[in-house]
């Protein structure tokens, strides 16, 4: 421990890590890029494998370029931006790939990978505070620490976004009573950038409410504000002023999320994320929408005239999905734990199974239920490919195989990729 080594980087593998070697060993270099040299210093080692840190890189490998962000190195948030945009597609291709084939589930046929814009693509952000020594501080954690960096405009939000939360700034610290109780802002705007909506949690108190208010009246980028009470930012959500929704026009349908809604973030790729989705499930039948949210894909699939029913845990997204799916007679939605809900109803029908998991992914007991259905086709929409390799090993034991993958770099810059994966009866 302690040694330092030098090392090139073979390849990129997930977590935005390069992968060296050294003397048989496997080394995990953070922010190594394939070809890129280091002097590393030997952090922790464990079973041939090597953990170190970066103390110079003493060559570049091909396609690295100046990142165009004046805090990438602090902030941590984006893996890829010192790498050319072509090159990072066909890295996170290769990710996707090798994920799949550690975790038992490899797949050899095309995957397609959407590009995306670089800039101003995100409409979902949370940001974090501080106050101290008569400082406030609002910004995004370093990579690995809760230690806050600020950014002049962030380059994945918009620039109204960036200028609400440069308003924030400014005003936040002339009341330092508010300021030091606020711990997080949560930050959502519509895709076409016409509604951004602002939700603060900490220590908040119902009397902070006037005084959060106030400061937002004093923004005009922002269209709505809200603050959950209680210590930690676990009580109930109370609107102080405008709209606590943002919108999205999805292939004909405006569909609403709330600021606590889950929304896909990309404001430009999400569109044809549900289209890829439709195109996998076969018309006409009845599908079953796990992990529903906000109806993202139950919605469309009802206004072709499938018959839908869509499970979330989150009763405001379900509210959000009802809402978005009036006029719609084959659409409905539970609320329900997902797991819980396959066990409540082992007889349930259902010709197709759509599911998007948060970043733990499904796990064995819902892939068990959900292979226990005999579904004509599975579509399983994942944004963590670790997880998802895991979950399709344990559906290939179940005798369901992936035909098709299709996968969209919703998140440009970053180690983050979004794969659509169709499975059918092996």
């Amino acid at each position: 421990m302690g040694d330092e080594i030098d090392v090139r980087v073979e390849k990129g593998v997930y977590r935005g890590l390069g992968l060296a070697r050294h003397e048989g060993q496997v080394v995990l270099v953070p922010r190594g890029l394939p070809g890129d040299r280091f002097r590393v210093r030997v952090a922790s080692a464990s079973r041939g494998l090597l953990r170190v840190a970066p103390l110079e890189r003493l060559e570049d490998g091909p396609g690295r370029r100046p990142s165009p962000c004046s805090v990438s190195d602090a902030c941590g948030g984006c893996a890829y931006q010192d790498l050319d945009y072509s090159r990072q597609l066909t890295l996170k291709e290769l990710v996707l790939r090798e994920s799949l084939a550690r975790a038992g589930a490899p797949f050899e046929g095309e995957i397609r990978l959407a590009p995306s814009p670089e800039r101003g693509w995100r409409t979902r952000a949370s940001l974090h505070c501080a106050y101290g020594d008569d400082a406030f501080r609002l910004g995004l954690h370093a990579e690995g620490s809760h230690r806050i960096v600020e950014f002049g405009p962030c380059l994945q939000l918009s620039a109204r976004a960036n200028a609400a939360v440069q308003g924030l700034r400014q005003r936040l610290p002339a009341r330092a009573g508010l300021a030091s109780r606020v711990a997080s802002v949560d930050l959502a705007e519509s895709t076409d950038g016409g509604e951004v909506v602002l939700g603060f949690r900490g220590d908040l108190r119902a009397d902070d409410g006037p005084a959060l208010a106030a400061t937002a009246s004093e923004i005009p980028e922002i269209t709505g504000i809200g603050f959950v009470t209680g210590r930690g930012g676990n009580g109930p959500f109370v609107l102080l002023r405008g709209d606590p929704y943002v919108h999205a026009q999805i292939l004909g349908r405006r569909l609403r999320a709330h600021l606590r809604s889950f929304f896909q973030a990309n404001r430009f790729l999400v569109e044809d994320l549900a289209r890829s989705v439709l195109e996998m499930v076969p018309s006409g039948g009845t599908v079953l929408d796990l992990y529903s949210g906000a109806g993202l894909f139950s919605v469309p699939l009802a206004a072709r005239g499938d018959e839908v029913r869509g499970v979330e845990i989150n009763e405001g997204a379900v509210r959000d999905a009802v809402a978005n799916a009036r006029g719609l007679g084959s659409a409905r939605f539970s609320v329900a734990e997902v797991g819980a809900d396959l066990s409540r109803s082992p007889r349930e029908t259902a010709g197709t199974i759509v599911l998007d998991p948060p970043r733990t992914g499904a796990g064995r007991e819902v892939v068990a239920g959900i292979a226990s259905r005999r579904p004509r086709v599975v579509v399983y929409v994942s944004c963590d490919p670790p997880t998802l390799g895991r979950d399709l090993a344990d559906f290939a034991r179940a005798g369901l195989r992936p035909d098709r993958i299709r996968a969209f770099d919703m998140f440009p810059d970053t180690f983050h990729v979004e794969a659509v994966v169709r499975l059918v009866p092996a």
